[in-house]
């Protein structure tokens, strides 16, 4: 089986349809996967049959890890195998009813006030303050500050749209002081050889100074708890995190303590 040529197909086929650069190369990545665990039993992806893709899709080690199977698979026999019926009777499996872990507000404050590297800091307080996703991070550019309005514009996020977060004075005094010891370059964060930083870098340093039992999608959890606790309306919340869902802001309202606590009991 031609493995490279298919994978390419595929990623003309989702340039088409407008996909950003991130999901792109993840589903790549997970075709490829597919196609090269059929590759001695299969000459072309129409020869796997329905039961073969529900054996692979079930080898994923987590319910969202056999989401992300079905969601890439399915859309490359939809595009580019021109077999949307393989997936007719393959269902995406229910979700884990699973409450998102925070890090304590108090524990995070007092490590972060505890770090040395200017770097280090600023990525870290600007992911709590804002709720921005590792990616956002990475992705953000120096002109996507506006310092005047103290708000900070993220460009063609998850699902392709931008969005506008609040900027704090102590978030733009840590960046100041930053900038005037790195001078990055174009983006606000430039790694050791390349011009953006890394997400991998960024999980780096939340396990270096938090611990590494956390990662850095946990400072977005956070964030939200934290807003939600001192009162922020919760559509608010959806906005600034850029949910399409009040779904998924919802969840926050489970491991919110002031919410659960300011509760009238019977008794």
């Amino acid at each position: 089986m031609n493995i490279g040529r298919y994978v390419e197909m595929y990623s003309e086929d989702l340039k088409l349809k407008n996909y950003s650069s991130n999901t792109i190369e993840n589903y790549k990545s997970q075709v490829a996967a597919f196609l090269k665990y059929f590759n001695d039993v299969a000459t072309k992806p129409s020869e796997i049959s329905e039961k073969q893709i529900k054996q692979w899709l079930l080898l994923a080690t987590s319910i969202n890890g056999r989401k992300h199977r079905i969601s890439a698979v399915k859309l490359f026999y939809k595009l580019t195998g021109k077999q949307p019926l393989k997936f007719k009777h393959i269902e995406y499996p229910r979700s884990e009813k699973k409450l998102p872990q925070i890090i304590e507000k108090e524990f995070l404050l007092e490590q972060i006030n505890k770090i040395q590297n200017k770097k280090h800091k600023a990525i870290i307080m600007l992911a709590y303050s804002t709720g921005m996703r590792v990616s956002e991070v990475c992705n953000l550019k120096q002109t996507d500050i506006d310092s005047k309005r103290m708000i900070i514009t993220i460009r063609q996020s998850k699902g392709k749209k931008d969005r506008i977060v609040g900027l704090s004075e102590k978030v733009l005094e840590t960046l100041r002081i930053y900038h005037k010891e790195y001078w990055p370059k174009e983006y606000v964060f430039n790694g050791q050889y390349d011009l953006r930083y890394s997400e991998r870098s960024c999980n780096q340093i939340v396990k270096k100074y938090l611990g590494n039992q956390y990662h850095f999608h946990l400072l977005r959890h956070s964030n939200a708890t934290a807003l939600l606790e001192v009162g922020t309306d919760l559509r608010i919340i959806q906005k600034h995190l850029g949910h399409a869902s009040s779904k998924t802001t919802e969840i926050y309202t489970h491991v919110s303590t002031t919410t659960i606590s300011s509760m009238a009991l019977p008794i």
